[in-house]
């Protein structure tokens, strides 16, 4: 077991035929929830209670479950198999870990497949990845009084402009692509113009061409902004500035139907009397999607609710529970190929 310099955790269960390659099954470690929040489990017969507990702690137990299953049947794989304990999935962690990992593992070149145990669901089949550009936008100006400096340019203007524009952006429905402002800040005081004004915006899009449309025009309507306040008002004391910084971005693509990742997967699901949903999604299939990687990301299986809430609960009840993992290892030991004694 290793621990790299970005914080992930690495295990190897080696293969018998080194040409074969590693398959990586990978789950994240981290959380939507601050530090400090209480994460004590409750059990509630086969309910257990706890932020996170689902999304992804359930995706590490498998990981593990699936390990010591193979061990204690004495099973072998053509390629090994690389569990993979990530950080920075969620929120702006930014997919930090795999990247961290396809750029400096030193398994990265081996990796013949790539498997994300993320979500309940055992008959979601998540083959394309969404992706996503954030930015944080600020607009500056000289700021005053709000009844001595009347008239004087005002951040907070432009960046209501900026926010107009982009809700008015028109965005296809298929493929799915989205936009959102998810934090607004700025200002010292109620009665104070403004020096400054921020907001964090979230653009999406299941097509990397889609998102790279929506990222230019969104682009395109800040210095706009900017310039409609400083023809709005006084610029004496100095015009509107718009500072633009990218804090996140997941690249988006697809790992296609007739590959043989997603047929083993889809095939593996229909045989378990699932009906199976093929999904995009987010996760951290993204990275190795974007460099042609063969990915997929599967459920864990039972069931549960409430992910990204201090409510979120799953139901380990043995029987769908274990079904689902068996669901996972069936595609995985596929893929991976069962060596002959």
């Amino acid at each position: 077991m290793e621990t790299d310099e970005e914080g992930n955790v690495t295990a190897l269960r080696p293969g018998t035929d080194p040409s074969a390659g590693v398959i990586v099954l990978c789950s994240h470690l981290d959380t939507v929830f601050p530090e400090g929040t209480d994460v004590t489990v409750k059990r509630e017969g086969t309910i257990l209670r706890a932020p996170g507990v689902g999304d992804d702690t359930r995706g590490l137990a498998v990981l593990l479950a699936m390990a010591r299953a193979l061990d204690a049947a004495g099973i072998r794989t053509r390629a090994g198999l690389l569990l993979l304990a990530s950080v920075g999935e969620e929120g702006a962690g930014d997919l930090r870990g795999v990247k961290h990992f396809f750029r400096a593992n030193r398994w990265r070149d081996q990796v013949a497949g790539f498997i994300a145990m993320d979500g309940i669901d055992p008959a979601r089949l998540v083959h394309g990845a969404v992706g996503s550009k954030r930015y944080r936008i600020t607009f500056r100006g000289p700021g005053g009084h709000s009844f001595g400096a009347f008239g004087l340019v005002n951040p907070a203007f432009a960046l209501a402009r900026a926010a107009d524009d982009l809700g008015r952006i028109r965005v296809p429905s298929h493929p799915k692509t989205t936009f959102s402002i998810g934090r607004i800040g700025g200002g010292t005081s109620i009665n104070a113009i403004p020096e400054a004004m921020w907001m964090e915006v979230d653009l999406r899009s299941a097509s990397a061409e889609a998102l790279a449309v929506l990222e230019a025009r969104f682009l395109e309507t800040l210095p706009q902004a900017a310039a409609d306040e400083n023809a709005a008002r006084d610029t004496a004391r100095g015009e509107i500035r718009v500072e633009v910084k990218q804090i996140g971005d997941r690249p988006a693509g697809t790992t296609a139907r007739e590959s043989r990742i997603a047929r083993v997967a889809a095939a593996t699901i229909g045989a378990q009397g699932y009906a199976l949903k093929h999904e995009a999604s987010s996760t951290d299939s993204n990275i190795p999607i974007s460099l042609g990687i063969p990915a997929v990301t599967l459920g864990t299986g039972g069931s549960g609710g409430r992910e990204h809430s201090l409510e979120e609960w799953i139901d380990v009840e043995q029987t769908a529970s274990v079904k689902g993992v068996a669901t996972a290892l069936g595609t995985i030991l596929t893929l991976a190929g069962v060596a002959s004694n």
